[in-house]
């Protein structure tokens, strides 16, 4: 018998509920450290020190300047076509330079130093405002090594959302960009426990004075980061090391369905998911792996991605979403080609924007050229031996090379990823394994290795987490279906204990134990779960049918028509209904088959184009076996990016209120 994924554990199975499952690596015990003597994340980085001294830790890139460059652009003004010049910004930065494992080190217990200095410890908080980089890694490992509980905010929060994450757990000092001091500043004045704000980059003067006016008011002030290190190496302060059930941070959420919630995890937690990572995929990483890092680090995806290769001794490069292609760049290479990575991760949006990218490309290039790949892309997808090698060399060689040519494994997290793009990257650019997680599960849940391989899983449990499924009775999910399903239950050692400061969540989400994710899950035959909905995101429909609005959006993105889609639907109607942001390049040239022409505004007011992008995209549904009551029955264009949350997943809410009179014109 071939080995499964996940285990049943030999206890019996509630009625209504799957039998707990947890990974095959570690049936008997979850796992709670990485080894004897990992307790905290202190331990962490001490410990990686320790076997990696002098190799290269992280590496950055410097501005070198900044390029202005003017282009014509037209715009619609009252119904007449208007000609101006707009600037559009370039970066041009220098090639990646690196810190060893000592010389952090050095950095760590400087911060570190400079924030006792400042006043404080384990009973004050601590909040990182800011882009994911070096410094910010370099504040959370400050932290770790003086016990002082932090808390996270995307760059992206507005300021209602950076006022809650300041204020809900009063923390006394603050790490932000010189970008995010105008945000800061115009909030600061309502977040009362603020002494301390520290920053990097140069900021505007007019907003760093009205932060210090207002931290000087308090005692307090605000410095750069280098007059911390500064501070912390004249006065060294000894370590006040974390326990394994101390917090570590609160990570709020990015507030899809409200104010962000903090979710409260420990050192034990955070260590936890970091061995529960190594031991799952360990064995795939080499020596020579790099990881290029660019998704927000408030993320817990991304976090923990991260301190799992500090751990592991696999060197990183940051990045910008901004800069990570040729597109944004002038005398240099993106950030992509220039770290030349072998392990990326990314979130659904990235690849199907990647994928799409290709595509564009591809069929820029003419008929031929569309052939010639077509052939290809049959090839590695029927596995045949003699001419894989060969359109591998030939074909997907100049695709490769757009990545730094090192690119070998790469993660989907964060969302759904359609089974389309999955297959469609795997076969062209590198292996794509997808994952599950949650905030609440320190970023790891179940993780696809190739072992298991297959489009649409999300893998096996990783070994410091326990699944379980429970009926979802109204929607026609039980855990005596074939293959099994439920709402996925989670409990272990990676698995948070509760919300900050919100018993009445905690009360909704946790039950002897189990953390209730609002996941709806499948037990495949091979032991590795499939999500396949979320609870709140099942609609019924007026034939008393119910549809998953999210599975569906993951497919429908898949057409090249579609940049982003928010899938709506009512109980009064039979069909669901979409809103598209289209993707403008390839609207345009599709448009010219219908005899429509114009920008893009004028693209989504034509009906015939509407029409066209429904067919297309219906089209995709149906080529994944979608029913005739999960077609769309009608589209709403819109030329403008769709609301998303911080964490890049659709603000639903925030959309059907801006488009709810368009939705009625056009639906029912």
């Amino acid at each position: 018998m071939s080995r499964l994924a996940s285990v049943e554990i030999d206890t019996p199975a509630k009625k209504g509920e799957t039998k707990i499952r947890r990974s095959y690596r570690a049936p008997d015990k979850l796992l709670e450290r990485p080894a004897e003597g990992i307790n905290t994340m202190a331990d962490v980085f001490l410990k990686a020190r320790e076997r990696f001294p002098n190799r290269p830790v992280m590496g950055w890139r410097d501005v070198v300047r900044m390029h202005d460059e003017q282009k014509e652009v037209t715009k619609k003004v009252e119904g007449k076509e208007v000609k101006e010049m707009k600037t559009w910004q370039f970066y041009e930065l220098s090639n990646y330079k690196y810190l060893t494992y000592n010389e952090f080190e050095e950095r760590i217990q400087h911060a570190s130093s400079g924030l006792v200095n400042l006043g404080l410890s384990k009973q004050t908080r601590f909040n990182i405002y800011a882009a994911t980089a070096i410094n910010w890694q370099n504040m959370a490992h400050a932290c770790f090594r003086q016990g002082i509980p932090f808390c996270t905010a995307y760059e992206t929060l507005g300021e209602e959302g950076l006022q809650h994450s300041l204020s809900e757990p009063e923390v006394v000092g603050v790490f932000t960009n010189a970008e995010l001091l105008p945000t800061l500043a115009n909030v600061i004045d309502k977040a009362d426990t603020v002494k301390y704000v520290i920053y990097d980059g140069k900021p505007d003067q007019n907003h760093l004075n009205k932060v210090r006016d207002v931290l000087e008011s308090r005692q307090g002030k605000i410095l750069t980061i280098e007059e911390l290190w500064n501070e912390g190496k004249a006065n060294p302060a000894e370590a006040h090391l974390p326990t394994r059930d101390d917090v570590a941070c609160i990570m709020y959420t990015s507030g899809s369905t409200g104010a962000p919630k903090g979710v409260i995890l420990t050192h034990g937690n955070l260590v936890a998911s970091i061995a529960a990572v190594e031991l799952h995929v360990g064995d795939l990483l080499k020596p020579d792996d790099t990881f290029l890092a660019y998704l927000p680090l408030a993320h817990i995806l991304e976090f923990i991605v991260e301190c799992t290769m500090i751990y592991v001794g696999v060197t990183m490069g940051y990045g910008k979403v901004k800069t990570l292609t040729q597109a944004s760049v002038r005398n240099c290479d993106g950030d992509i080609k220039a770290f030349r990575p072998s392990i990326m991760i990314g979130v659904p949006a990235v690849w199907e924007l990647i994928r799409k990218g290709i595509l564009s490309k591809v069929n820029a290039g003419g008929s031929l050229k569309q052939k010639v790949f077509n052939g290809a892309m049959t090839i590695k997808k029927n596995k045949l031996p003699l001419l894989t090698s060969v359109v591998e060399s030939v074909v997907f060689k100049a695709v490769k090379d757009q990545t730094g040519g090192r690119l070998r494994i790469a993660l989907s997290g964060g969302a759904a990823l359609s089974k389309e793009t999955q297959e469609f990257l795997n076969n062209a650019l590198v292996l794509l394994l997808q994952g599950y997680g949650l905030t609440e599960s320190c970023g790891m849940t179940a993780i696809l290795t190739p072992e298991f391989y297959s489009y649409g899983p999300s893998g096996g449990c990783v070994p410091a987490i326990e699944i379980k499924l429970r009926d979802v009775p109204d929607a026609g999910y039980f855990a005596t279906n074939d293959p099994p399903q439920g709402e996925v239950l989670i409990r272990g050692p990676a698995v948070t204990a509760g919300y900050f400061k919100r018993d009445d969540v905690n009360k909704e989400s946790f039950e002897d134990g189990w953390f209730l994710t609002g996941d709806v899950g499948q037990w495949n035959p091979n032991g590795t779960l499939s999500i396949i909905d979320r609870k709140k995101n099942l609609v019924k429909l007026s034939g008393g049918e119910y549809i998953a609005i999210e599975r569906l959006e993951s497919v429908y993105k898949s057409s090249n028509l579609v940049s982003n889609i928010c899938v709506h639907a009512n109980s009064d109607a039979k069909q669901p209904m979409a809103i598209i942001f289209p993707r403008e390049d390839n609207l345009t040239s599709a448009a010219s088959k219908v005899g429509a022409s114009g920008d893009l505004e004028e693209l989504c007011n034509n009906r015939d184009v509407a029409k066209m992008v429904m067919e297309d995209v219906n089209q995709v549904g149906k080529k994944a076996g979608f029913k005739n009551l999960e077609m769309l029955q009608t589209v709403l264009l819109v030329p403008e990016e769709l609301a998303m949350t911080a964490a890049q997943k659709l603000s639903r809410k925030d959309i059907i209120k801006k488009y709810e009179s368009e939705i009625k014109r056009v639906y029912m």
